[in-house]
């Protein structure tokens, strides 16, 4: 099965509603009060006892509208235990708590929330450490966000690409910002084709369970219009992955990686074959002026 031009069967006048009620959708996300624009700490924890509050005598100095002491993360056999200081007010999933287990996000679980005012706190696991990830739904950069900006909705830019599995099960090495890299399953290649020429790229499955093909990709824009590290992009698998097939790289749905609003993510890189030698100018550019205050 080869790669195929954007579809001529799209009807401009749907496709562009599709785009804009995503885009809107997005947006909604990120000013949303557990959106990245909140993300306002990562901190890694140290074995043992790791004191945290707004205080600057803290390991872990929390935004100023924490508690001078919040208390105390104890980090012990790989388990993260929260001992709040008396008199602090908090809770997870509703339920005041004064000394709790919190739960990591590893392996894709859904990681404890522990709520302190304005603030949430929760443990992230990347690469074998445990760190603390801190959001605020105060944060400045959330009150003064002004919004992305976008190329024109291009159906030249949606794609029915074609979907080839790999003959073996595969992962491949994806870096992150943080200098390390990650081993995600591959399960095929996705190849297109634009102004005549055929370019492929490589989607992984970011998280055990998930639907969705994601793409990490860069593209001659990066670093211009878009944002430098690269753009992200979901796609509806084939009916079965293990068998080749056909599906939809829409690049009018591309977007910028938490990275680009916060220096707290820790987000994915692309790998060097999807590193692409044309510029894709659809989907969401990049303003630092407007995404950060």
């Amino acid at each position: 099965m080869t790669a195929s031009p954007p579809s001529a069967a799209i009807d401009p006048a749907a496709h562009r509603r599709e785009v804009e009620a995503w885009r809107q959708a997005r947006d909604a996300r990120l000013r949303s009060e557990t959106g990245w624009l909140t993300l306002a700490g990562l901190y890694w924890l140290r074995p043992g006892a790791n004191r945290f509050g707004a205080a600057s005598g803290n390991e872990l100095v929390l935004p100023a509208s924490a508690p001078a002491h919040v208390g105390v993360l104890h980090l012990v056999g790989g388990q993260v235990t929260v001992e709040l200081s008396p008199g602090v007010a908090a809770s997870v999933a509703g339920q005041p708590v004064t000394k709790a287990v919190l739960k990591s996000d590893a392996g894709g679980a859904e990681p404890d929330v522990l709520s302190l005012g304005p603030l949430t706190v929760q443990i992230i696991e990347r690469q074998g450490r445990l760190g603390v990830r801190v959001k605020d739904r105060q944060s400045e950069v959330r009150r003064n966000f002004k919004g992305m900006k976008h190329y024109p909705i291009e159906p030249r830019y949606r794609f029915i690409a074609a979907y080839a599995p790999h003959p073996q099960p595969r992962s491949i090495s994806v870096p992150n910002v943080l200098g390390a890299a990650e081993s995600l399953p591959s399960p095929g290649t996705a190849t297109f084709e634009l102004d005549g020429k055929t370019y492929r790229l490589d989607p992984v499955i970011e998280a055990p369970g998930d639907k969705q093909l994601f793409f990490i990709f860069r593209d001659r824009t990066a670093g211009k219009t878009t944002y430098g590290a690269g753009r992200f992009l979901y796609a509806d698998p084939p009916a079965d992955l293990r068998q080749p097939g056909q599906i939809v790289l829409d690049f009018n749905k591309a977007y910028s990686p938490p990275c680009a609003f916060t220096p707290f993510a820790t987000c994915p890189l692309p790998p060097a074959q999807n590193r692409l030698p044309v510029p894709i100018e659809a989907g969401e550019q990049f303003d630092p002026h407007a995404a950060h205050p």
